[in-house]
Protein backbone atom coordinates (compact mmCIF):
# COMPACT_ATOMS: atom_id res chain seq x y z
CA UNK A 1 0.00 0.00 0.00
CA UNK A 2 2.03 2.80 -1.19
CA UNK A 3 -1.01 5.37 -0.83
CA UNK A 4 -3.49 5.35 1.59
CA UNK A 5 -6.58 6.53 -0.58
CA UNK A 6 -10.25 7.35 1.13
CA UNK A 7 -13.38 8.27 -0.32
CA UNK A 8 -14.97 11.79 -0.28
CA UNK A 9 -17.32 11.03 2.23
CA UNK A 10 -14.90 9.83 4.92
CA UNK A 11 -13.16 13.41 5.01
CA UNK A 12 -14.68 16.13 7.87
CA UNK A 13 -13.23 19.37 6.77
CA UNK A 14 -9.62 18.07 6.08
CA UNK A 15 -9.88 15.68 8.95
CA UNK A 16 -10.09 11.90 8.34
CA UNK A 17 -10.30 9.24 10.36
CA UNK A 18 -9.27 5.71 9.89
CA UNK A 19 -10.36 2.72 12.22
CA UNK A 20 -10.20 -0.30 9.16
CA UNK A 21 -7.18 -2.39 7.65
CA UNK A 22 -5.93 1.25 6.99
CA UNK A 23 -5.05 2.50 10.14
CA UNK A 24 -3.50 -1.33 10.79
CA UNK A 25 -1.19 -0.69 7.91
CA UNK A 26 -0.16 2.78 9.23
CA UNK A 27 0.41 1.33 12.50
CA UNK A 28 1.90 -2.21 11.51
CA UNK A 29 3.57 -1.78 8.74
CA UNK A 30 4.63 2.05 8.27
CA UNK A 31 4.98 2.37 11.96
CA UNK A 32 4.32 5.69 12.30
CA UNK A 33 3.95 8.35 14.67
CA UNK A 34 2.07 11.32 16.06
CA UNK A 35 3.29 13.88 13.56
CA UNK A 36 4.63 11.72 10.95
CA UNK A 37 3.36 12.09 7.82
CA UNK A 38 1.61 9.84 5.03
CA UNK A 39 1.19 9.95 1.54
CA UNK A 40 -2.96 10.07 1.34
CA UNK A 41 -5.61 10.69 -1.67
CA UNK A 42 -9.06 11.00 -2.17
CA UNK A 43 -10.93 8.42 -4.59
CA UNK A 44 -10.74 10.10 -8.44
CA UNK A 45 -9.50 12.75 -6.22
CA UNK A 46 -6.49 15.16 -5.19
CA UNK A 47 -3.14 13.50 -3.76
CA UNK A 48 -1.00 14.92 -0.95
CA UNK A 49 -0.65 14.31 2.69
CA UNK A 50 -1.62 13.71 6.17
CA UNK A 51 -0.08 14.63 8.89
CA UNK A 52 -0.73 11.99 11.98
CA UNK A 53 -2.36 13.88 15.13
CA UNK A 54 -3.37 10.95 17.39
CA UNK A 55 -2.99 7.14 16.86
CA UNK A 56 -4.01 4.25 18.57
CA UNK A 57 -1.72 1.17 18.22
CA UNK A 58 -3.44 -1.53 20.19
CA UNK A 59 -6.79 -3.49 18.48
CA UNK A 60 -9.17 -1.35 17.47
CA UNK A 61 -6.40 0.42 15.79
CA UNK A 62 -7.34 4.03 14.77
CA UNK A 63 -5.41 6.50 12.83
CA UNK A 64 -6.63 10.27 12.96
CA UNK A 65 -5.15 13.17 10.76
CA UNK A 66 -4.87 16.29 9.20
CA UNK A 67 -5.18 16.37 5.45
CA UNK A 68 -2.99 18.32 3.05
CA UNK A 69 -4.11 17.49 -0.63
CA UNK A 70 -2.91 20.13 -3.30
CA UNK A 71 -1.91 17.31 -6.24
CA UNK A 72 -4.04 16.54 -8.54
CA UNK A 73 -5.05 13.40 -9.84
CA UNK A 74 -2.38 11.58 -12.83
CA UNK A 75 -3.27 12.57 -16.46
CA UNK A 76 -6.05 9.29 -17.75
CA UNK A 77 -4.34 6.76 -19.19
CA UNK A 78 -3.84 6.74 -22.65
CA UNK A 79 -5.25 2.65 -22.81
CA UNK A 80 -8.55 1.32 -22.75
CA UNK A 81 -9.06 -2.06 -22.53
CA UNK A 82 -11.39 -4.46 -24.28
CA UNK A 83 -11.48 -7.85 -22.63
CA UNK A 84 -13.49 -10.92 -23.39
CA UNK A 85 -14.85 -11.83 -19.68
CA UNK A 86 -12.34 -14.20 -17.99
CA UNK A 87 -12.72 -16.50 -15.51
CA UNK A 88 -13.70 -14.82 -12.21
CA UNK A 89 -10.69 -15.92 -10.52
CA UNK A 90 -8.58 -14.23 -13.35
CA UNK A 91 -10.43 -11.35 -13.67
CA UNK A 92 -9.38 -10.88 -10.09
CA UNK A 93 -5.88 -10.44 -10.84
CA UNK A 94 -6.16 -8.82 -14.50
CA UNK A 95 -8.39 -5.49 -12.43
CA UNK A 96 -5.58 -5.29 -9.46
CA UNK A 97 -2.63 -5.05 -12.51
CA UNK A 98 -4.12 -3.31 -15.13
CA UNK A 99 -5.40 -0.59 -12.42
CA UNK A 100 -1.66 -0.49 -11.57
CA UNK A 101 0.03 0.22 -14.55
CA UNK A 102 -2.82 2.03 -15.67
CA UNK A 103 -5.91 1.94 -17.97
CA UNK A 104 -8.70 4.26 -18.11
CA UNK A 105 -12.04 2.51 -19.24
CA UNK A 106 -12.46 -1.64 -19.04
CA UNK A 107 -14.97 -2.79 -21.12
CA UNK A 108 -15.85 -6.60 -20.40
CA UNK A 109 -17.51 -8.58 -23.58
CA UNK A 110 -19.13 -11.89 -24.33
CA UNK A 111 -17.32 -13.64 -26.78
CA UNK A 112 -17.70 -17.35 -28.55
CA UNK A 113 -15.52 -19.13 -26.01
CA UNK A 114 -16.60 -17.12 -22.84
CA UNK A 115 -18.58 -19.26 -20.50
CA UNK A 116 -22.21 -18.30 -19.79
CA UNK A 117 -21.67 -19.02 -15.87
CA UNK A 118 -19.21 -16.02 -16.16
CA UNK A 119 -21.37 -13.86 -16.25
CA UNK A 120 -23.54 -14.80 -13.13
CA UNK A 121 -19.98 -14.63 -10.99
CA UNK A 122 -20.26 -11.82 -7.83
CA UNK A 123 -16.82 -10.22 -9.14
CA UNK A 124 -19.18 -8.17 -11.87
CA UNK A 125 -20.85 -6.22 -9.12
CA UNK A 126 -19.10 -3.23 -8.44
CA UNK A 127 -19.10 -4.00 -4.41
CA UNK A 128 -16.88 -6.65 -5.27
CA UNK A 129 -14.25 -5.60 -7.76
CA UNK A 130 -13.90 -2.41 -6.15
CA UNK A 131 -11.45 -3.48 -3.87
CA UNK A 132 -9.32 -5.14 -6.87
CA UNK A 133 -9.06 -2.12 -8.28
CA UNK A 134 -8.36 -0.14 -4.90
CA UNK A 135 -5.62 -2.39 -5.16
CA UNK A 136 -4.13 -1.36 -8.17
CA UNK A 137 -4.38 2.44 -7.07
CA UNK A 138 -2.50 2.01 -3.63
CA UNK A 139 0.65 0.10 -5.64
CA UNK A 140 0.76 2.46 -8.70
CA UNK A 141 -0.03 5.91 -6.22
CA UNK A 142 -3.02 7.75 -7.73
CA UNK A 143 -6.33 8.07 -7.28
CA UNK A 144 -8.52 7.53 -10.40
CA UNK A 145 -10.50 4.44 -10.73
CA UNK A 146 -10.69 2.73 -14.29
CA UNK A 147 -14.47 2.59 -15.50
CA UNK A 148 -15.98 -1.17 -15.71
CA UNK A 149 -18.66 -1.02 -18.92
CA UNK A 150 -19.95 -4.71 -19.05
CA UNK A 151 -21.25 -5.84 -22.47
CA UNK A 152 -23.20 -9.11 -22.51
CA UNK A 153 -23.96 -9.05 -26.19
CA UNK A 154 -21.08 -9.48 -28.93
CA UNK A 155 -22.27 -8.50 -31.68
CA UNK A 156 -24.09 -4.94 -30.35
CA UNK A 157 -20.98 -4.35 -28.53
CA UNK A 158 -18.91 -4.39 -31.84
CA UNK A 159 -21.56 -3.19 -34.35
CA UNK A 160 -23.00 -0.24 -32.67
CA UNK A 161 -20.75 0.53 -29.59
CA UNK A 162 -17.59 0.48 -30.92
CA UNK A 163 -18.30 3.00 -34.07
CA UNK A 164 -19.35 5.59 -31.58
CA UNK A 165 -16.31 5.81 -29.85
CA UNK A 166 -13.81 4.14 -32.34
CA UNK A 167 -12.52 8.13 -33.70
CA UNK A 168 -11.40 8.88 -29.53
CA UNK A 169 -8.66 6.60 -30.47
CA UNK A 170 -5.28 6.64 -32.64
CA UNK A 171 -4.66 2.62 -32.96
CA UNK A 172 -7.60 0.22 -32.27
CA UNK A 173 -5.65 -3.08 -31.95
CA UNK A 174 -6.97 -6.64 -31.95
CA UNK A 175 -4.48 -9.06 -30.04
CA UNK A 176 -4.37 -12.57 -31.49
CA UNK A 177 -1.54 -15.15 -31.88
CA UNK A 178 -1.82 -15.63 -35.58
CA UNK A 179 -2.73 -11.79 -35.80
CA UNK A 180 -0.50 -10.78 -39.19
CA UNK A 181 1.26 -7.81 -37.80
CA UNK A 182 3.82 -7.54 -35.05
CA UNK A 183 2.91 -4.02 -32.14
CA UNK A 184 6.09 -2.83 -33.22
CA UNK A 185 5.04 -2.57 -36.94
CA UNK A 186 1.52 -0.53 -35.50
CA UNK A 187 2.24 1.88 -32.70
CA UNK A 188 3.72 4.30 -35.27
CA UNK A 189 3.52 7.39 -32.62
CA UNK A 190 3.87 8.35 -29.24
CA UNK A 191 0.62 10.37 -28.85
CA UNK A 192 -3.04 9.45 -29.03
CA UNK A 193 -5.30 6.82 -27.07
CA UNK A 194 -5.16 3.30 -28.05
CA UNK A 195 -7.76 0.66 -27.76
CA UNK A 196 -6.96 -3.27 -26.76
CA UNK A 197 -9.10 -5.85 -27.41
CA UNK A 198 -7.61 -9.49 -25.66
CA UNK A 199 -9.80 -12.41 -26.11
CA UNK A 200 -10.63 -15.25 -24.28
CA UNK A 201 -8.61 -18.69 -23.53
CA UNK A 202 -8.60 -20.46 -26.56
CA UNK A 203 -8.87 -16.96 -28.50
CA UNK A 204 -11.06 -14.94 -31.09
CA UNK A 205 -12.79 -17.10 -33.03
CA UNK A 206 -12.85 -16.03 -36.82
CA UNK A 207 -16.34 -14.58 -37.12
CA UNK A 208 -15.13 -12.46 -33.99
CA UNK A 209 -11.73 -11.64 -35.36
CA UNK A 210 -13.47 -10.51 -38.46
CA UNK A 211 -15.89 -8.36 -36.92
CA UNK A 212 -13.08 -6.44 -35.24
CA UNK A 213 -11.71 -5.99 -38.40
CA UNK A 214 -14.68 -4.64 -40.07
CA UNK A 215 -14.48 -1.55 -37.43
CA UNK A 216 -10.92 -1.26 -38.18
CA UNK A 217 -9.01 -2.97 -35.74
CA UNK A 218 -5.17 -4.08 -36.81
CA UNK A 219 -4.98 -7.92 -35.91
CA UNK A 220 -1.70 -8.10 -34.02
CA UNK A 221 0.55 -10.44 -31.81
CA UNK A 222 3.27 -9.85 -29.28
CA UNK A 223 5.06 -13.67 -30.66
CA UNK A 224 4.42 -16.89 -31.69
CA UNK A 225 3.87 -18.23 -27.97
CA UNK A 226 0.27 -18.43 -26.64
CA UNK A 227 -0.43 -16.99 -22.97
CA UNK A 228 -2.95 -17.15 -20.63
CA UNK A 229 -5.13 -13.75 -20.47
CA UNK A 230 -3.60 -12.10 -17.48
CA UNK A 231 -0.41 -12.96 -18.61
CA UNK A 232 -1.05 -11.61 -22.20
CA UNK A 233 -2.70 -8.41 -20.82
CA UNK A 234 0.43 -7.82 -18.77
CA UNK A 235 2.64 -8.25 -21.75
CA UNK A 236 0.39 -6.34 -24.38
CA UNK A 237 0.17 -3.38 -22.07
CA UNK A 238 3.78 -3.10 -21.66
CA UNK A 239 4.81 -3.61 -24.92
CA UNK A 240 2.69 -0.93 -25.78
CA UNK A 241 4.09 1.34 -23.17
CA UNK A 242 7.73 0.19 -24.31
CA UNK A 243 6.92 1.41 -28.14
CA UNK A 244 4.78 5.07 -27.21
CA UNK A 245 7.73 6.04 -24.73
CA UNK A 246 10.42 5.34 -27.86
CA UNK A 247 8.41 6.55 -30.14
CA UNK A 248 7.55 9.77 -28.82
CA UNK A 249 7.17 13.06 -31.08
CA UNK A 250 10.46 15.04 -30.75
CA UNK A 251 9.77 18.34 -29.08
Amino acid sequence: MNIILAEPGEVDVRRLTLTDHRAKHIVKVLQAEVGDRVRVGLIDGAMGSGTISAIRKKFPFSVEMELDLCDQPKALPFLDLILALPRPIMLKRILSQVTALGVGTIHLINANRVEKSFWEAGILQRKEYHSHLLHGLEQAVDTRLPDIRLHPQFKPFVEDFIPSLAGNYRHLLLAHPTGGRLLGDVIDSGSGRIALAVGPEGGWVDYEVKKFQEQGFCCCTIGKRILKVDTAVIALHAGISVLREVRQPLK
